[in-house]
């Protein structure tokens, strides 16, 4: 694979204080120092990492995040993932959103999250995301996601057949499921022959208790690393050689039924003609 080279990643596995922005900043990049990635790393942080997740769209969306990722992602030469709230003109006015800082400076695209939590309220808070965003880490198209857009694996098989090799899910997933979270996760690598890198908090806030185990998978399904339910920091050396190669050895995505991803027609229960 030419122009192929292996990348450092991390997940950063903490418990943000509530609508507290500014002090959750200042963990991370008290994080960021304490951890020195080296220059060219992909550093992942939870979902809605600065507000906590919230319906409180005020507070999710003050200030400017990714203004700041920008500023953090140039000074330690990494590239920085971020999630965060997004005013937006369609109603209610707000996503949940996530977007990755590289190290010049410079913003790649924004995705919103497809698919707001309907078993609770976010859908009246969160617009929809209306489209899959791909972007570069050095040898890796990344494709980001949003938390409960894990149960949804179409979105996840579209993203590998426009070329992603590396999956990001940050979260805020509680420890009520986290056995499926883990699941997912795996099944997602298996399924997609990609890396899969799943960061969750931790900690809790007035409705849910989070349950961390953070992940990072290979595109064959082992895990590379493994957060536990603490707050942690944990990283992997990814080769993208090693997603080219499996997907050479064993091209199960070349039996893949494009017209199966088409509305399904109704179906047929074997009544004779």
């Amino acid at each position: 694979m030419q122009g192929a080279f292996p990348v450092k990643v991390f997940g950063f596995q903490f418990a943000p204080i509530r609508h507290r922005k500014d002090e959750n900043q200042a963990i991370v990049e008290q994080m960021l120092a304490d951890t020195s990635p080296p220059p060219g790393s992909f550093v992942v942080l939870p979902e809605m990492f600065d507000s906590s997740w919230t319906f409180d769209v005020d507070a999710a969306t003050a200030g400017d995040s990714p203004g700041w990722a920008a500023r953090v992602a140039q000074r330690f030469q990494i590239h920085l993932q971020i999630g965060f709230g997004r005013r937006v003109s369609r109603a209610p006015g707000a996503t949940n959103a996530t977007v990755i800082a590289h190290p010049d400076g410079r913003l790649g695209a924004v995705y919103e999250k497809m698919h707001p939590f309907g078993f609770t309220e976010e859908p009246r808070h969160y617009a929809a995301g209306t489209r899959l965003v791909l972007d570069q880490v050095g040898p890796f198209t990344i494709a980001p996601t949003i938390c409960y857009d894990l149960r949804f694996p179409e979105l996840y098989r579209h993203a590998a057949l426009a070329g992603a090799n590396l999956i990001t899910v940050i979260a805020s997933w509680p420890t009520l499921r986290i056995a499926h979270w883990r699941a997912m996760l795996i099944s997602r690598a298996i399924e997609n022959q990609a890396f899969v890198v799943g960061v969750n908090r931790v900690g809790a806030d007035p409705n849910h208790q989070y349950g961390g185990e953070s992940l990072i998978i290979s595109p064959l399904g082992e895990i590379l690393a493994d957060s536990g339910s603490k707050p942690a920091v944990i990283s992997a050396d990814i080769d993208p050689r090693t997603t080219s190669d499996w997907r050479t050895t064993f091209p199960a995505l070349e039996d893949h039924r494009p017209d199966l991803l088409e509305p399904i027609p109704e179906a047929e229960f074997g009544v004779e003609p």
